[in-house]
């Protein structure tokens, strides 16, 4: 079963303008992102930082769960699961 990559509006020009993208056979939110980079290379520099992670501004959910407060990168992604691009919003 695939799991579902949510792609936040602000982004989803960087992934064709497609809201979600499918993503077979990963086992961690690491892999998830790096199957979804292969589908979109311009999401890497969008949402990582030099390192691979998640940028300081960019949140990323397992159905419902920061990752932060998880095993971040390491977190395992059951099938079916649901992963949460969100990159905050400031202003004032």
């Amino acid at each position: 079963m695939a799991i579902t990559v949510k792609i936040p509006t602000q982004l989803r020009d960087a992934a064709g303008g497609q809201p979600t993208a499918a993503i077979e056979g990963a086992g961690t939110v690491g892999e998830v992102l790096g199957a979804l980079y292969e589908q979109h290379g311009e999401l890497r520099t969008r949402i990582a930082d030099e390192d691979g992670e998640p940028r300081r501004f960019v949140n990323v959910y397992l159905g419902g769960e920061d990752i932060r407060f998880l095993d971040g990168l390491d977190t395992a992604v059951p099938d079916g699961a649901e992963l949460t691009i969100l990159p905050a919003v400031a202003g004032g």
